[in-house]
């Protein structure tokens, strides 16, 4: 699923604790917050500390993956970077 905004985020999270058969106040327990800040994330609130949020996406199973855009990224997805080759053409004499 691809997230972009809170409400997306918040939705993703509501509809995974639900299939997983927990109430907001069991997640919230296990994660260790409030039921109230769980609600408020779970409807998209666009200001949640991120680490809270990190702990609820785990404690649901959920993994983030972030991807830059192609045009900002130095590689292709899937591609690999010789490290030893870029030196030694590096420490190569310039002609």
């Amino acid at each position: 699923m691809r997230i972009r905004t809170p409400a997306d985020l918040g939705t993703l999270i509501r509809s995974t604790r639900k299939k997983l058969q927990l109430d907001q106040s069991t997640l919230a327990k296990k994660i260790g917050v409030s039921r109230l800040w769980l609600v408020e994330i779970e409807k998209g609130k666009p200001r949640a500390e991120i680490g809270l949020v990190l702990r609820t996406l785990d404690a649901l199973g959920i993994s983030l993956n972030a991807t830059p855009p192609e045009s900002q990224s130095l590689n292709r997805p899937g591609s690999t970077v010789d490290i030893d080759r870029i030196v030694a053409t590096a420490r190569e004499p310039r002609k």
